[in-house]
């Protein structure tokens, strides 16, 4: 890869997509996108126009950043900061185009992709991260969903474990600080409740709930994160907890239990604890045995780690986490942590530094970097 060369097609990528229309800070951020792919796909695939190369790739990036910024901001104007309680209001068009884009035709994966980039407003890359794939994959499965539906009738909507599912990742997207999409995750969910009568339309709502209660808490002032066990549990709402606690025993009572259910059972325990040293681990624990066998996902097995780790020791918690891939994201931050509270301080700060440099949010990866930094201080002592 010539570096200089993408150097000097820089300034000139630029300046096209300011005079097709672009504002600056955007076509840069699209620009510098575009050169990370060019490192990436260039030295097996080198094109014969290296300027027009980058312009286009430059220039989808910048649409896409300039649609996910519009429909943010088309929904942020329907909701107020925080959801308030109580009955949803009349429903609106967007949940119907949530089913809509849920077709039957699509598998379900494929819809949700679909939905959250053509409804949702998430760009392709972030989809990409919900889904543990590589950006190009999830690329891939948006456009066959496309061509899927491409010529279809839209008379048959998904079903509602579709739609839950989007939902679910777009109120994750918007927790994630990257874009604000929370509130206006729950409020549709409200919409949902409100019209179906399903005990995991339930759990989800409140699972929304009893994660949203503790945002306040969740970053100090300087924006960095605080781990849930330092959060200042007097600024988690409690009367959004009440409710979601409400909602959860109502769900739990009708003994259809699903994934969103028990979610928000952990959440619910996290909740009830009034300092973090008072968390019941072993029920968490089962609450996680219980996620295990409806899911079977390797991020469940991750946070039951942690769980294990809390309740029968850190070492207990390594040996769970050993059976887990390494290239599961954030594994490496678990490992830190536990090998922190086992008292391997070299081990532990080397494992936050290598998690640091894999973590998926600027966020994440300066809170990473100062655990790192706090054990090497100890160690240096």
């Amino acid at each position: 890869m010539d570096e200089l060369l993408l150097r000097s097609l820089t300034p000139g990528v630029l300046a096209v997509l300011v005079r097709r229309g672009a504002d600056f800070a955007t076509a840069e951020d699209a620009v510098q996108d575009a050169l990370v792919e060019a490192v990436r796909v260039w030295p097996d695939d080198a094109p014969r126009d290296p300027k027009g190369w980058l312009v286009t790739v430059a220039w989808r990036r910048f649409l896409d950043a300039t649609r996910a910024n519009a429909s943010r901001r088309r929904r942020e104007d329907l909701v107020e900061e925080e959801p308030a309680p109580g009955a949803a209001s009349a429903v609106d068009d967007t949940l119907q185009l949530y089913f809509l884009c849920a077709h039957p035709s699509l598998s379900p994966s494929s819809a949700v992709a679909l939905t959250l980039r053509a409804v949702g407003g998430l760009t392709t890359r972030q989809i990409a991260r919900a889904y543990l794939v590589p950006e190009a994959t999830m690329a891939q499965r948006i456009s066959r969903a496309k061509r899927t539906v491409s010529g279809v009738r839209f008379d048959r909507p998904g079903d509602v474990s579709t739609v839950l599912r989007v939902l679910y990742l777009v109120f994750n997207e918007g927790y994630s600080g990257d874009v604000d999409l929370a509130a206006e995750a729950i409020r549709l969910t409200r919409q949902l409740a409100a019209a179906i009568d399903h005990p995991e339309v339930a759990g989800l709502l409140a699972l929304m709930l009893l994660h949203h209660a503790r945002r306040a808490s969740r970053t100090a002032p300087d924006g960095s994160l605080v781990p849930l066990a330092e959060q200042d549990r007097g600024l988690w709402d409690t009367g959004m907890i009440a409710e979601g606690v409400e909602i959860l025993q109502a769900a739990l009572a009708r003994d259809r239990l699903g994934e969103f259910q028990a979610q928000a059972a952990v959440a619910a325990l996290h909740a009830d604890a009034p300092a973090a040293e008072e968390t019941d681990w072993v029920q968490i624990v089962e609450w996680y045995d219980e996620l295990a066998g409806l899911t079977d996902s390797p991020v469940v097995r991750l946070n039951r780690a942690v769980a294990v780790g809390e309740a029968d020791g850190p070492r207990a918690g390594l040996a769970e986490l050993a059976a887990l891939s390494d290239s599961l994201p954030r594994r490496t931050a678990v490992a830190a942590y536990l090998h922190e509270r086992d008292g391997d301080l070299p081990t532990a700060a080397r494992l936050y530094a290598e998690a640091a440099h894999k973590a998926p949010t600027l966020a994440e990866r300066d809170h990473l970097t100062r655990q790192a930094a706090r054990l090497n201080a100890r160690l240096r002592r």
